[in-house]
């Protein structure tokens, strides 16, 4: 049975001769790695889900995002109960939750964005450049798919239409996961997640007596946060901005510069 992808033509298999014999020319350990008599091509691919996106409007999208993302770490510096944690913990939960928050921040600040297909290079170009794929060095490439998931996550939230207090509190259950490995204070943690699902509860019923069941459509919304890669986030909204540089290592630098 063939399972390629279907928008992959037979010719596409075919190797364009100036790049074979360039590719021929290339260290001999690059060229063992294929097993063929000819050097396969990267293959863009044309399916909607698997093709590789970008921001249409890169500056001011990144910008408004940017902005989330200090106000994230801001929020997490601001609360009492985090900054009594362990450092260690405080770096294992950020690590854990700062995709999650920024999703929360980018639905609070409704933030809307579209995508376009990623330009490709030539094969020349990249031979020449002596380029490497993304795959390479370890960084996810944003999809069609992750975007859509991240979008619809989006929206979900939005038709929820939460209130401030209830991002604040929504934000907390997210913060305090004990479920994070090797937490000094998971106790701690786990004490301080149901006092924000308790106050989240509360300010549901307060705010909407009537609707019985919004309380669990929130937490059930707020489940999809989790599917959304940290390297999506990374890679869509803010490697136009810091280029080479690791999110991560930034988001410590500000968390704990006093």
């Amino acid at each position: 049975m063939d399972i390629r992808c279907p928008c992959l033509a037979d010719g596409d298999r075919l190797p364009n001769p100036i790049l074979f014999n360039i590719l021929s020319q290339m260290d001999n350990s690059k060229a063992s790695q294929n097993s063929l008599s000819y050097p396969s091509t990267p293959h863009r691919c044309t399916c909607k889900q698997r093709r590789t996106v970008c921001l249409k409007r890169p500056s001011e999208i990144c910008k408004e995002a940017s902005a989330v993302l200090v106000k994230t770490v801001q929020f997490m510096k601001n609360l009492p109960a985090f900054n009594q944690m362990p450092a260690k913990d405080q770096f294992s939960l950020l690590k854990s939750c700062w995709a999650p928050l920024f999703i929360l921040g980018l639905a609070q600040e409704h933030v809307e964005f579209e995508v376009t297909d990623t330009p490709a290079d030539s094969m020349l170009k990249r031979i020449l450049l002596n380029r490497q794929e993304s795959s390479a060095n370890g960084r996810e490439q944003p999809t069609m798919a992750g975007v859509s998931k991240l979008t619809s996550c989006l929206r979900k939230f939005w038709s929820l239409d939460l209130s401030p207090k209830e991002y604040a509190y929504l934000k907390g259950t997210t913060i305090f996961n004990p479920d994070v490995p090797d937490l000094k204070a998971a106790l701690f943690v786990e004490s301080l997640q149901q006092e924000a699902q308790h106050a989240l509860r509360e300010v549901v019923q307060l705010l909407h007596p009537g609707d019985r069941e919004r309380f669990a459509r929130i937490l059930l919304t707020a489940s999809v946060l989790q599917s959304i890669t940290p390297g999506l986030i990374a890679e869509l909204f803010f490697r136009p901005v810091i280029g080479q540089a690791d999110l991560l290592e930034l988001l410590v630098d500000m968390l704990f510069c006093r």
